[in-house]
Order: C-alpha cells, then structure tokens, then sequence
C-alpha cells in the first residue's frame, strides 16, 4: 500500500482502539480511595491466527485485590496514538509524517533513491518515550531511530535521525491521550543527532535521549573506504550539505531534551558522560549518579557521578571490573569501578572543537609490544595495541571512553547490553543483556576473558544492587549483578518459526518499573519470537505475564511506566520495523506467504512504526500498596 493511503487507515486505527469507558472511569473513582493490596497481571495468548500476528493488541488482564478484600479484574487496551508516516507535524508551514528527519535548517531530508518521485524520508522506528508535563500541558517527546530502507529498496546508511515533541490533550472522563500538535526538535546547535535509540525521563522533568552505535574515529580516519567513514560523511552531507564538515567525535553521547513553558524544546548533549554506544542513561534515585547501557558486542559498563544533582554537564565518569561468581542460569558477578576522568561538557566540546583525532589521542602497534595494551572493544573487531599520548588522557577518557578504559582494566565484553530502570525503595536497577553469547563466553586466547557465561542467545534481565563503594561519593554504585528473568534457547524453531520458548521473554530490550504495582515490565528485541512481546514480571511473586504483542517482526520500544498522570496510570509503547525478517522464518502453523501478504496489506513492511500506550492500569493510593510487607 502506498504512503499517501496509510494516514487515512491510522486514523481509522486509532478510532477503533478500545479506550476506557465511562464506567471503568466511574470504577475507577469508585475504588480510588480503596487501598489496593495486590496488582496481578493476567497474561494473554501468544497470537495464533495471521490477523493477530499482524496487528498490535492485548487481550491481557489486570486482577486488583483490595485491602478490603474485593477483588475487580479489568480488562488492557492499546491505544494507538499516531503512526511514524502521519502528517502531524507543523514544520515550516507545512505538514510533515511524525517520522522525518530534517536537515541543519530545519527541512526535510529527500530520499532521491527513486529519481523521478524525490519524497522525504520517513523513519519506520520510533524508539523512546517521556511524557513532560510543562505548566499544566502535556508533552511527548519520541524518538525516531532511522530508517530501515529506502524508496528504492536499499538499507540506508548515515541518514540523521530526529526527535519529535508531540502536545497530547488528556480527556479527563477516560484518561485517553490525542494529539494536539506537533513539531520537530532541533539539534543544530549539537551537530544533528545520531541514531536515538533508548532513553529515559529525569526526575526534574527532561528528557534523556541517547547517540547509539558511535562511529568508530581510528577507522574514519585511516581509511575513507571504511564504513565509518562512508556514514559519518553522508550523515554530513545530507545534514549540513557538506560532507566535509564530518566528525565522528561529533556524535556517541548523550542529549538532554527540555521544554519551555511555552512549549518551545532545546537541546543540549552531555560530552562528559563519555563517548560510546549510548543504549540510554538511567539517572539513580540521588539525582546525580548515573548508569548507562552500552549496545553492541564486547562493550562496557558505564557510571557518572556528577558534581551537582540535577546537573549533568560536569562530573566523574567511571567504568565497570565484572568479576563473575557464577556462570550458568544467567550468570552473577560483583563490580568494581576504574575511574576514567572529570570534566565539564564545555571542557569535551572544546577538545571536539580543536579538531582532535584519533591518531592525537593514541599511538598504536600492530602487534603485542612493550608499553602499548591489548585491548578488545566494540570500536574494532579486531585486537588494538594501544598507548595514551602525553596529555591526552582526557580526551581519552571522554571521546574514546571504552578503548581508554579497556587499557586500564575495565571489562569490555558485554554483549547488547540495552534498557535499564531502576527500583528507588528496595535500591535495586535492573539491565537487559539482550544476548548472552559471542563476547561474554568463555573465550580461548582472548586478550581479556572476565565473563565467561553459558550461552543464551535469548538474553537475560539482571538485578543490580546499589550501595557504595571506596573513593566514589554515590551511594548508588552497582555492586552486584545477578541473573533475574531468563530466556530459553530451543534446539529446533516451533511451528510459528519461534526458536526460543514464545512463553519465557526472549532478547530483553527496554526495561520499566512501576512502583505501583512493583512490576517490571520487559520489552523484547527478539529475532528468536516471530512476534515480540511485552511482559509484567511481579518482582515479589516471580510471575510473568504476557501483556502486549506488537506487529510479527516488528520489535516493542518506548516502553515506559507512568503510575499517575491526571488520575490515570500508563504504559507507553512503541513498536518499530513491522514485517523485518520476515523471509528467513520457519513457519508452519500459518501460510507464511499469506502471513507476509495480511503485513503487507495492513501497515506494510518496513514502511511505518507505532507510537502508542496501554491503559486500563489501576491507579488507587500507591502509598498504601503493600509490596513492601
């Protein structure tokens, strides 16, 4: 189906998502200042038929037990909000899809793949969520990856990704949330933006963002034929319309978005939290810790302390020493922080601004020799030897932050390592290492080998636990981290091309925690289920409950928990690239031609993402839920 026919079908989508009715909202001032002693999810079926298996929905159930002994069970609804290719956004007189992404002076950028018909590029993977309250309006601010192919059929490359602010209206009958308006966010004054992938809320009400997947700056370089190069260079073409203004040192960090009390955003991007795949940044309950999730194959764990709470541009970055304990089940270890550097984001941006390279930071050998380190990071595929310049130590720290702190001990072999939350009353965060496999198993005649966990390519959620440490002036260090929710690999795939248990979460990507419920909710990134999954995992009683499946070969994003919001409680949602992957599936139980066939009828593939929520979750007096007895 064309573009132009699909605002029309979202539309339609949206007015047939089942929102709370009037009596669920009467139910719910009924019971509201009932105290609730328990939340349990009920889960829902993994779909079966074709028309489940490409639509988002949830049949997923919510059983409240009252403190007074009543029970009430209510049913979850998806609530589709907009789709990334709606034209709902006010730019420059015009109107443009949700998902564009636009150039140094605010335009569209054109995908001329197809040379008679140049149209904008529209990403089809809307990844994270905050919604900001701002002077009573309310605001959502959503990231759009990039986009998987273009109008030719081509993977696209370096293209500049982009935010959008959308204003949503609250009806407060049925708490359901509707587009007001919406704008684009500019990154003008930061360079653009590179690949936002995860991300999360502050306490004081901004948004984090994140610059995935960094160009690597010694293959740029070296080489104008890398991958680096060729991407980094485009990114600047198509941004700034000059491709020599490319920097890789430009881009790996993390931006944080704030809206004005007119609605107005601006961006700034944090240099001093270091430069490396930002999954996301989860600032810790003391409001100036920090801990990061670093996505890609042999990378690191990262922690900033910063100097001022509510303050990011200046602090301590610090990286993690995994000593495993234990290493089936999802393996177990406790950590031990290198300190890598201090310094302000003025001070990394004027290193940045001075044209630094890689070959100013680094001397480098090909070949194990006296005074340089071996190191293995996710920057090279390869073995490094390297050795800090005089003086550069600085620049090492903070522009190649995972190279710098391999050379000095850090465990650079964490394998897709995605979304974190954090739980404040019982001092515990939670991260997903989407696969357990390739870097952190045993390895023969690797330069470094402190993981060495069984394999899971179907991932593991870890519990963290924070306290202190020597010399670090936090009181929220991860000490520990132990296995919490496992997948299961299966040798052979099932009859709906599954190759690991559709019952168990496979590949963990972003994490929520609601305090309300005392719930983790668990979004997948999962090529092993054919359709991806969210999940409620009740930390106390250890069940795990199937809550939503979005679009097959599509994967659950945005995920965060909102426990009040005008008197309604949230769970915002995304999924993006519906249908990818959809040729190598072993599918048996449906005709898969017909399966690709219903995908690409409905929203097509590859062609859009969905910006959405779950509502139907009990709000009542939190204060009194007893999850803590």
């Amino acid at each position: 189906m064309k573009r132009t026919l699909m605002v029309g079908l979202s539309a339609v989508l949206l007015s047939s998502s089942l929102i709370p009715t009037l009596a669920d909202a009467k139910s719910n001032e009924h019971h509201s200042n009932k105290a609730i002693k328990h939340i349990e999810f009920l889960s829902m079926d993994a779909p079966k038929t074709i028309d489940q298996m490409v639509k988002t929905y949830t049949d997923a159930k919510v059983k409240i037990t009252y403190k007074n002994g009543k029970t009430e069970v209510k049913a979850l609804d998806y609530n589709q909000l907009f789709l990334s290719q709606d034209k709902i956004v006010d730019n420059k007189g015009q109107k443009i899809a949700a998902g564009t992404p636009i150039d140094v002076n605010g335009d569209p950028i054109i995908d001329r793949s197809v040379p008679d018909k140049p149209e904008a590029f529209v990403s089809d993977a809307p990844d994270s969520n905050s919604l900001l309250e701002v002077h009573g309006k309310k605001y959502l601010v959503s990231h759009f990856e990039y986009d998987s192919i273009d109008n030719a059929g081509n993977s696209v490359r370096g293209l500049p990704a982009s935010m959008t602010l959308t204003e949503v209206t609250q009806d407060k009958k049925t708490g359901k949330l509707a587009v007001k308006k919406s704008s684009k966010i500019d990154f003008k004054n930061v360079n653009g933006l590179w690949t936002p992938c995860n991300g999360s809320t502050t306490p004081w009400g901004t948004h984090l963002g994140s610059e995935e997947y960094e160009p690597d700056a010694r293959a740029f370089e070296a080489d104008s034929n890398s991958s680096a190069y060729k991407e980094v260079a485009a990114f600047a073409e198509r941004y700034f319309g000059d491709a020599s203004k490319a920097n890789p040192y430009f881009y790996g960090y993390t931006p944080e978005i704030s809206v004005d009390r007119k609605g107005q955003s601006s961006v700034v991007k944090h240099y001093s939290t270091g430069r490396f795949s930002h999954e996301m940044m989860q600032v810790l309950p003391d409001q100036k810790t920090a801990i990061f999730g670093d996505d890609g194959n042999n990378t690191m764990m990262f922690m900033y302390v910063a100097d001022k709470k509510k303050d990011f541009s200046k602090g301590t970055l610090y990286a993690a020493k995994f000593n495993q304990t234990k290493a089936t089940e999802g393996g177990a270890g406790k950590l031990e922080w290198i300190k890598l550097g201090h310094s302000s984001d003025a001070a990394v941006k004027k290193i940045i601004d001075n044209g630094t390279t890689f070959s100013d930071i680094f001397e480098t050998a090909t070949e194990p020799t006296p005074g340089f380190t071996a190191v293995k990071t996710a920057a090279s595929k390869n073995v490094e030897y390297l050795k800090v310049k005089p003086g550069m130590e600085k620049a090492a720290a903070f522009l190649e932050s995972r190279r710098y702190g391999a050379t000095l001990g850090a465990t650079s072999e964490f394998n897709k390592m995605e979304g974190i939350t954090v739980n404040e009353k019982d001092k515990k965060a939670y991260i997903a290492l989407s696969y357990v496999s390739g870097s952190t198993e045993k390895q023969a005649g690797a330069v470094q080998d402190d993981i060495q966990f069984e394999k899971r390519e179907s991932g593991v959620t870890y519990e963290l636990d924070l306290g202190r440490a020597k010399k670090i002036d936090s009181s929220y260090v991860p000490t520990r981290m132990k296995a919490l929710v496992i997948g299961e690999d299966l040798a052979k795939p099932d009859a709906y091309g599954n190759t690991a248990n559709p019952n168990l979460v496979a590949n963990p990507d972003n994490l929520a925690y609601s305090a309300a419920s005392n719930t983790l909710f668990i979004g997948e990134d999962s090529s092993l289920h054919t359709n991806n999954f969210v999940w409620a995992y009740d930390l106390k009683t250890k069940k795990l409950s199937r809550i939503l499946s979005v679009p097959v070969g599509a994967e659950a994003t945005g995920l965060r928990s909102l426990d009040r919001v005008g008197g309604y409680s949230y769970l915002l949602s995304n999924y993006q690239h519906p249908g990818e992957g959809l040729d190598g599936k072993q599918i048996t139980a449906v005709d898969p031609k017909e399966l690709e066939q219903a995908m690409q009828d409905g929203i097509g593939i590859q062609k859009t993402g969905g910006v959405g929520y779950l509502s139907g979750l009990p709000t009542g007096n939190t204060k009194s839920y007893s999850h803590h007895h």
